[in-house]
């Protein structure tokens, strides 16, 4: 009784994840990013992704996060040295954030690369995977 009770709860576990796993839609990505920008990003790049000019650049209607793999590697290893976004120069050195998740990562770079009139592919947590090894 024990082992099938065991059997049928870990079926069930794997569906819920499985369907989890399938039903994960940019849309959702992008909600729980949002979240993660709050916490880690805004006071930096502002709550709307305007940046702070000179300083922080936007997020907001730019090109420079279409580049997926550098978007990845500038939250995994951070970034040192002159930027150019949107026309303008910026040189702020970003600090890296090994620390949160590779669904995080996902998740903020879906949120930064569709809203404020960006518009790119989602970027899956396998990609940042790859790309922390």
């Amino acid at each position: 009784m024990i082992k099938r009770f065991s059997l049928i709860t870990f079926f069930i576990t794997i569906a819920g994840w499985l369907a989890f796993a399938q039903d994960d839609t940019l849309e959702k990505s992008i909600k729980r990013g949002e979240e993660v920008y709050a916490a880690n990003c805004s006071s930096c790049h502002m709550p709307q992704g305007e940046g702070l000019e000179g300083v922080y650049p936007p997020m907001a209607k730019t090109d420079y996060l279409k580049d997926q793999p550098r978007a990845i590697d500038i939250i995994l290893k951070g970034q040192d040295g002159e930027v150019t976004v949107n026309g303008k120069t910026y040189n702020v050195a970003m600090e890296a954030m090994p620390n949160l998740t590779d669904q995080q990562i996902a998740d903020v770079l879906n949120y930064v690369g569709n809203t404020w009139e960006n518009k790119n592919p989602q970027i899956k947590p396998t990609q940042v995977k790859a790309q922390r090894k």
